[in-house]
């Protein structure tokens, strides 16, 4: 038997052309475009047959008779018993002219054609987008009824189906498929579309939050999700069956999940955490439609927009189907499928490949430079606090990718032993002694920046100082409120001061403090500490808002317990998990590969969030964990000999519960 096909190189092409050449003696004739004839081996090895019963017809599908030569097109006459057209443009942000020369004037040049061939029976690939946005139940017999067409890809497909009806003299044949996600099997699919948008927020809120937390999400209408190879697979049946021209079918799910059950079976896929409490996005439509469009015209208002849903990887028209009102009968599918074992899975049964597969090879973050060395190579990075613990680390990394790395410290003997101790792995390191906490000395290091590098990329605020000291300890000690000021906030200002004009300038550059997880979590008897940290935190916060239109990026890494020279005075900590310096410095990598505004763990977050839904609840735990832990005799101005640092049972169960916090 023979075929011809439009769109068999496509997504669902390739698999109907594989379901009709595993039919004994078939042979199947495929339009193609010029640009594909390269890739037309590929699709040989990929249907495993003998490339005699794929013949590959050259053309175009916006021009008359597809442009296929007269020869060939001749030695076709009488000879097509079925005809697929599934050429179209699928694609919400196509231009309306491109979609009208590709879906209407496509399907008429394909209508003709299949009519000089004197083809047998024309079956027509269309959507449930050509019932456009009706309000109800949409049948397999509806056409006419259609509404809510303003959307250019809503309108052409309902006109590229008004020619078959009208125009078509070959018996003929319509299939409306749902939104089209990868194979129920292997979860395979060739690009992001429908509710494939929304996987990176799910990514997302998975990075952020444990998946037993409950989140607030959205409600919508009814999404009918059918997976490719339930619409081949119907699709092949019913074109074969006899009696059934001039019917449309609905290849669709008969029982289409909401918007917030679709979401939340994909986070459960994902181990990602489910939105438990919905908000319907119906109840924002008692807003007049001139009102919201009047407001998304402001400037603010589609600068936040579009940031948003870039950093959410949503199309900006996304949110105009959330409240999809059709829903569709497809009793006349079921009919003729009702002999087979041909039938739409449910979705919980096969997310799971879904979203394997994105993520390991649709996911967009796979398709950027996420090398160190794609970032840093070449490029001025500044990391204060070099000469140990996190900054050393991350030093080493970048002088390892490329960068043209600077750091300093005060200790010249111990900043000098790690400058041979790079260059003795072959690596350049320029230090320079630097005390933060002297503006003089912060002045004379920018200005030999500028002289001898032009301008700095990156700029790592690592330099810190910490005290464990409870302020009941601390009455008599305003000086060490003033110096971890001075050094944590003053002396990361003063750098990043006198480095920004230049980046101002080029409009390129990022800022990256390494401030605390105590700063989201309060933590008691780190006052001195967290509150230095936070003034940085609230002083980036402001310069982001600023600068974001400049280029410049601002990271906050909301660190958690890391085991370096700082903390080693507390001898309690050799009993509690901590990071070690290197995977600190890796979450320094994440703020350049990716430039987050906050890089913080998920206990952090919970901190966070606990503190500003219920503060007193928090308190309550921090303070719990304030009396178990003591301060150190040092802090008590004890000789260490004279109290016991080893943890008890308790203190040993609640270091593991709360990983990374300072205690």
């Amino acid at each position: 038997m023979n075929y011809f096909v439009t769109g068999g190189t496509g997504f669902i092409g390739k698999r109907l052309v594989a379901r009709l050449l595993a039919r004994p003696g078939s042979v199947v004739h495929l339009l193609i475009r010029d640009c594909e004839q390269e890739t037309f081996p590929a699709l040989i090895d990929y249907w495993q047959v003998d490339a005699k019963r794929v013949i590959p017809l050259v053309g175009d599908l916006t021009e008359a008779l597809l442009g296929i030569d007269a020869k060939a097109a001749h030695k076709l006459k009488g000879k097509v018993e079925h005809f697929f057209h599934l050429a179209a443009i699928y694609d919400l942000s196509a231009s309306a002219e491109v979609q009208q020369r590709a879906n209407v004037d496509g399907t008429r040049n394909t209508v003709r054609f299949a009519e000089s061939i004197a083809a047998r029976h024309f079956h027509l690939v269309s959507s449930i987008a050509a019932a456009g946005m009706f309000e109800g139940i949409f049948r397999e017999d509806m056409f006419e009824e259609a509404e809510g067409l303003d959307n250019p890809y809503f309108r052409t497909k309902h006109d590229s189906e008004g020619i078959v009806r009208r125009e078509c003299g070959i018996p003929w044949r319509i299939f409306r498929p749902g939104i089209v996600v990868g194979d129920s099997r292997s979860g395979e699919m060739d690009k992001i579309d429908g509710p494939y948008y929304f996987f990176k927020l799910i990514q997302k809120m998975r990075k952020l939050v444990p998946s037993w937390m409950p989140m607030i999400g959205i409600e919508g209408g009814r999404i009918n999700v059918v997976p490719v190879d339930f619409v081949v697979a119907a699709m092949d049946h019913i074109a074969h069956a006899k009696g059934e021209d001039g019917r449309c079918f609905h290849l669709t799910d008969p029982t289409p999940m909401r918007v917030g059950d679709l979401l939340n079976t994909i986070a459960r896929a994902a181990h990602a955490p489910q939105m438990t409490m919905r908000v319907n996005a119906a109840l924002f439509s008692f807003i007049p439609r001139h009102m919201r469009k009047a407001l998304l015209a402001l400037t603010p208002v589609k600068r936040i927009r579009s940031a948003i849903m870039k950093d959410l990887g949503l199309p900006d028209s996304v949110f105009d189907f959330i409240n999809y009102p059709t829903r569709f009968d497809c009793r006349e599918t079921r009919r003729v499928l009702a002999s087979t074992n041909i039938s739409v899975p449910q979705l919980e049964s096969y997310a799971w490949c879904l979203w394997d597969y994105w993520e390991r090879h649709l996911d967009p973050d796979l398709f950027i430079d996420r090398t160190l060395k794609g970032q840093v190579a070449g490029r001025v990075v500044l990391v204060t606090g070099g000469s140990s613990g996190i900054g050393k680390a991350t030093v080493k990394k970048l002088a390892e990718a490329g960068a043209i790395t600077i750091t300093i410290a005060r200790e010249a003997e111990q900043l000098e032993e790690t400058r041979q101790e790079f260059a003795a792995a072959g690596l350049q390191l320029d230090a320079y002694v630097v005390d933060l906490t002297i503006p003089e000395q912060c002045a004379e290091l920018v200005k030999t920046i500028k002289e001898k590098y032009g301008a700095v990329d990156i700029l790592v605020n690592n330099a810190g100082r910490s005290i464990r000291r409870g302020i009941e300890n601390s009455y008599e000690r305003i000086h060490d409120f003033e110096r971890t000021m001075e050094l944590n906030y003053f002396g990361a200002l003063r750098i990043t001061l006198g480095v920004l004009p230049a980046m101002a300038e080029r409009r390129r550059g990022q800022v990256i403090n390494i401030s605390s997880i105590g700063v989201l979590t309060n933590a008691p008897r780190f006052s001195a500490y967290v509150a230095s940290k936070a003034a940085l935190d609230a002083w980036t916060r402001c310069a982001a808002s600023e600068y974001t239109d400049r280029g410049i990026h601002f990271t906050t890494i909301n660190m958690p317990l890391v085991k370096t020279p700082m903390i080693a005075p507390t001898r309690f900590y050799d009993h509690v998990p901590t990071l070690s310096p290197d995977e600190a410095a890796d979450l320094v990598v994440e703020a350049i590969v990716h430039k987050p505004v906050r890089i913080a763990t998920r206990l952090g977050i919970f901190g966070a969030t606990l503190h500003s839904l219920m503060p007193r609840v928090a308190q309550i735990i921090m303070n719990t964990s304030f009396r178990m832990f003591p301060d150190s005799s040092a802090a008590r101005h004890q000789h260490p000999a004279d109290a016991a640092e080893k943890p008890s049972a308790d203190q040993i169960a609640f270091t593991q519960m709360m990983r990374g916090i300072y205690f």
